[in-house]
């Protein structure tokens, strides 16, 4: 059989539209298929995990065969399937690490599993819900349920690597659900995973000072509240050692992609120094204005590089109402306002913002600040340094 390569003749080539446009749609169907397959790996690998976790902890293994019970068996994997990765001591400790985690906060419950709150994303809940509240009353109280609770079906889409990182660096089940949910909404890497907890996203996600329960109806208070957090992380700014207000908007402008990053999911910009128009002819220009998606509501920012005084609210109060009544569509809920400062006194905001009739919110902001000097100064300070 002949190495040479084989090439296409001109004459075997089809142009025709339609044939272009069917091969673009395979091209397309094969790329989603082989993303489903190794989802499909990955979810029959971790179910395999968990089970090895749960049998680890059902059977007590190390009361009833030792302390070594874990090394022995995965010396025993290795040896039986001597091709196949991830039968290390220390993987195997984690598989057990794993299940008993979500186990002993489920079941033994820092709090009931109906009470676990709306941040730690409400898809994922209702699985763990559903799975465990019948299992509980079938099995005498939950005594038996360490055997049967089985993984949820949204962990299968998860990489291995980044539940390790869940469950060694978050303390509550609350914040684990959290995490795994922003993985899959957002494809987060194992580095963006850790980047994040090390930011405290989830103690800062719905953090900021609020008037929304006294401002939104019930149901959309709490939503909106958690679309805004505090502080928020500008670390990947670089600004001079003295800067103004300008300085950082001009910043967040040209760095938008990422500003809209560490917003968060749903946030689309609209606008800089929008000119909002009165009827009377007079303009106003807030410093930014987003629109959440999910949501369907604007949002409007101003910016603080000082502590936060009460004068602030009273401006972003007239904005909030000016968007609402300019720009707001009728399919639009409530615009909501947010004050970014460079530090705020939580009982001067809470008590400025109590009788405030719009929306609002106050957060603070992070900045790793780097100093810049132009060739000029640099110049003078060798000048300097000579005399």
């Amino acid at each position: 059989m002949s190495d040479k390569p084989t090439f296409v003749s001109r004459d075997m080539m089809i142009a025709d539209e339609g044939y272009v446009q069917w091969m673009a749609d395979i091209k397309q169907r094969f790329r989603q298929s082989q993303v489903k397959a190794a989802v499909r790996v990955n979810t029959a690998m971790l179910e395999f995990y968990w089970r090895v976790g749960r049998d680890l902890v059902a059977l007590r293994a190390e009361e009833r065969w030792g302390a070594g019970v874990v090394k022995q068996f995965a010396l025993d994997m290795r040896q039986a399937f001597p091709d196949e990765t991830g039968f290390s001591d220390t993987n195997v400790k984690y598989m057990k690490r794993w299940y008993l985690f979500y186990y002993e906060r489920v079941i033994k419950g820092q709090r009931p599993v109906d009470q676990i709150g709306h941040q730690a994303g409400d898809e994922l809940v209702v699985i763990i819900r559903q799975q465990v509240a019948d299992q509980i009353e079938e099995c005498e109280k939950g005594q038996r349920l360490v055997d049967q609770l089985e993984m949820p079906e949204l962990f299968g889409r998860v990489p291995w690597g980044q539940h390790i990182d869940i469950i060694s660096r978050c303390a509550t089940l609350d914040e684990a659900l959290f995490y795994v949910q922003q993985v899959v909404d957002g494809g987060w890497s194992r580095p963006k995973l850790n980047a994040n907890i090390d930011k405290h996203l989830y103690q800062s996600q719905g953090a900021a000072v609020t008037n929304f329960e006294h401002t939104l109806p019930a149901p959309q208070s709490q939503l909106a509240k958690e679309i805004l957090k505090d502080p928020y992380h500008f670390g990947f700014l670089s600004m001079s050692e003295e800067y103004e207000e300008k300085d950082l908007e001009d910043a967040l402008v040209s760095n938008v992609t990422r500003f809209l990053m560490e917003l968060g999911k749903g946030f689309s910009y609209v606008g800089r120094q929008m000119e909002l128009q009165m009827p009377g002819g007079q303009t106003f220009f807030p410093d930014l204005l987003f629109y959440h998606i999910p949501q369907h509501r604007y949002v409007v920012i101003e910016l603080k590089v000082v502590k936060y005084i009460p004068e602030f609210a009273g401006k972003l109060n007239f904005y909030v109402t000016a968007v609402d009544e300019l720009l707001r569509g009728e399919g639009d809920n409530p615009t909501v306002g947010l004050i970014i400062c460079k530090s705020t006194d939580k009982t001067v905001v809470e008590w400025s913002l109590r009788d405030i009739n719009k929306p609002l919110g106050v957060s603070s902001y992070q900045l790793e600040q780097v100093v810049e000097r132009t060739v000029r100064e640099l110049e003078l300070k060798k000048e300097n340094s000579r005399k």
